[in-house]
């Protein structure tokens, strides 16, 4: 790992301040969910609420839209045909605006711009940042833009926008035992750092994670150890309601119940980012890394229907761009090199070594011409049988 300046190691202090004042106020253990509250959201300190870079090069991972604007006009195309008659537009964590960007300037080439573009950022640092980026749109597509707190107290008519937010939610750890289920959290060690404890599950989890097992075409073995986000459904169930008509579309690294828990992922998916390195240890230096776990799609259809949204799609990221027309986007003028640049990025989009399998689309639909205006992005490919 990369060597810390004073300053990341002042933070990285600062946060387990934190942390051992919440695990000491919760009597000396806290679930790995409430963890991951104050190492990610704690205001000023977590990991998304700081000032460090976290996006491209200079940060620790890198998103589909920071990598080529290809993703965005790909979305743009996809949506287009669900704008056009008029609708909004609400993204969701937008991070550095990249996505935002590519997708107003698309929209506004296809004459599909939406009447308003909200953001909900709940990092007031990544809200400075996207302020900063889209100031440079031209002034007709900056005026549509507006940034919110929370969820619209009206739902709106057209598309809600998440990539890579559902996987940023706070997750529960578990182990199956002989008798039961066993919740894996945060305790001190003697040198007052955090390490991994366990203890039995409570009543709610032992019921959910049972059903989850019974679900399952084999069931979970004893010392299988995984990732649980219960918080899924009151997430979705949020942007439902604020969803009048039109659909809701997300893009996130995860599986079908069935694959995220086969038996050869005994060891669940946890894993923590930092400048491109990637790790399995959530106690290192806390507050300077980002901490996620592979989303579970079946959990996140099951939560839309009972919100009363349709599942009508669900593909690989490879064959929503496919379907989405990124042939076209690549023959799209420019210069020789240009074109070249583009056909590097549109590979690390697609291929199944990068992001093109690993990640997926899902898409939610309210609404009697919602699914028809999305369907060419979801034509390629229907993985709906694996939720």
């Amino acid at each position: 790992m990369p060597t810390l300046d004073d300053a990341q190691r002042a933070h990285a202090q600062a946060v387990l301040a934190a942390l051992r004042a919440r695990v000491a106020a919760r009597g000396g253990w806290i679930g790995f969910d409430e963890y991951l509250e104050v190492v990610l959201y704690t205001p000023g300190l977590g990991y998304y609420s700081a000032g460090a870079a976290k996006f491209g090069a200079a940060g620790d991972f890198i998103t589909a839209p920071e990598l080529s604007p290809l993703f965005g006009a790909c979305v743009a195309r996809a949506c287009a045909p669900l704008l056009a008659g008029g609708g909004e537009i609400l993204e969701l964590g937008a991070g550095s605006g990249a996505l935002a960007e590519s997708l107003l300037l698309r929209l506004a080439e296809l004459d599909a711009l939406p009447t308003r573009y909200g953001i909900l950022e709940v990092s007031a640092d990544l809200r400075e940042r996207q302020c900063a980026r889209l100031a440079a749109l031209p002034p007709e597509l900056r005026a549509r833009l507006h940034w919110l707190d929370a969820l619209p107290p009206r739902p709106l008519r057209g598309l809600i926008l998440a990539n890579e937010v559902a996987d940023a939610l706070p997750f529960q750890c578990f182990t199956a035992t002989a008798s039961g289920y066993a919740e894996r959290g945060v305790t001190l060690d003697a040198d007052g750092k955090p390490c991994w404890a366990a203890r039995p599950a409570a009543p709610a989890l032992q019921s959910e994670l049972a059903a989850l097992s019974v679900s399952l075409p084999a069931p979970l073995a004893t010392g299988y150890r995984g990732e649980v986000c219960l918080r899924l459904r009151a997430w979705l169930r949020g942007l439902a309601d604020s969803l009048e008509s039109g659909a809701v579309l997300l893009f996130d690294y995860g599986l079908g119940r069935s694959e995220l828990y086969h038996r050869q992922r005994d060891d669940g998916t946890l894993r923590c980012h930092y400048r491109h390195r990637a790790h399995d240890d959530p106690f290192w230096h806390p507050g300077l890394q980002d901490i996620t776990a592979w989303v579970d799609f079946t959990r996140l259809a099951a939560a839309a229907a009972d919100a009363g949204l349709q599942v009508a799609g669900y593909c690989t990221q490879t064959a929503f761009l496919l379907g989405a027309g990124i042939d076209v986007e690549l023959a799209r003028g420019g210069d020789a090199l240009g074109r070249a640049r583009r056909a590097g990025e549109a590979q690390r989009l697609l291929l199944p070594g990068e992001m093109g399998e690993t990640f997926k689309a899902l898409l939610l639909t309210r609404g009697a011409d919602a699914a028809p205006a999305l369907r060419a992005a979801f034509s390629v490919q229907d993985l709906r049988r694996l939720l």
